[in-house]
């Protein structure tokens, strides 16, 4: 593996890597009856980061197959797939791509990115840990990270809710994503 030392980091030399999509979940969790909270995840996705000569000026791009999401729940899941949440059909992809990074503390860093659903382009703040970087068995250059962020699923258009008898709604307005992952060098 091919490392340097960092303000006290050991992270990969520049270049551009892929994500491990064996290794990498991208998830989600959203209150349900404002009582509980339903996880899913999406199966189907492609994405690279470019390690820069200053680290402060890498980037990444990410694109999901909205038709790959699951939670489990066959019903739910081809209700999440409808008109109602992420149209499918109309618009088969997310996506992420990053403007610049804000800022960092040891080994977490801020990205800002544009993320897009439905056709709806909002900016949102990424908290990405870094995870440390190795060679695997094979040989191969790997790093890792674990990212979070939240977000507020009516500013991108899905806006679908029924009211719940003793009061609040059946699906939460919040939606907090959550992604663990390897990337690898392309």
């Amino acid at each position: 593996m091919t490392v340097r030392a960092w303000e006290n980091l050991q992270i990969p030399a520049p270049g551009t890597f892929s994500l491990d999509v064996a290794h990498t979940r991208i998830g989600f969790v959203v209150k349900h009856m404002m009582v509980s909270k339903v996880r899913g995840n999406f199966a189907d996705f492609s994405g690279t980061v470019t390690i820069a000569e200053n680290p402060l000026e890498s980037s990444a791009e990410l694109t999901i197959k909205t038709e790959s999401i699951t939670t489990g729940v066959a019903d739910r899941d081809g209700h999440l797939r409808s008109d109602d949440f992420l149209a499918v059909d109309k618009f088969p992809e997310l996506t992420f791509r990053s403007t610049r990074v804000v800022g960092h503390s040891g080994d977490e860093f801020t990205l800002l990115g544009d993320l897009t659903i439905r056709d709806v382009t909002k900016q949102v703040e990424l908290t990405v840990e870094y995870g440390g970087a190795g060679t695997n068995p094979w040989g191969q250059e790997v790093w890792g990270f674990s990212i979070t962020t939240e977000i507020d699923r009516e500013e991108f258009g899905l806006t679908w809710n029924q009211a719940l008898e003793a009061g609040g709604v059946l699906v939460g307005k919040k939606v907090k994503i959550e992604i663990e992952g390897e990337a690898n060098r392309a």
